[in-house]
């Protein structure tokens, strides 16, 4: 998929991978140094734009992640929120 085709496409309804996909080709575009100043940083901006969607995604995935919690014999009791604070 071209930059050009993906700039079209609305990055709040694009899923981690594809904006992820997006990210790394505005990246690897931008390297290369071959673009007129005006598109690099309309480029830059949706990138930033597409980083801040990926963390946002991860984010949401994370705090969805339910763990099983066990008794002292091992048998699962039930399921209680993930609390990245807490280790056990």
């Amino acid at each position: 998929m071209l930059l050009s085709d993906m700039s079209e496409k609305s990055i709040e309804s694009m899923s981690f991978e594809d904006a992820l996909t997006e990210l790394e080709s505005i990246v690897r575009n931008l390297e290369t140094g071959q673009t007129k100043l005006d598109d690099s940083i309309s480029h830059y901006e949706r990138g930033v734009a597409l980083k801040k969607h990926c963390e946002k995604r991860l984010n949401d995935a994370r705090l969805k992640i339910e763990k099983i919690s066990m008794d002292s014999n091992g048998n699962p009791t039930g399921l209680e929120e993930f609390d990245p604070e807490k280790t056990t």
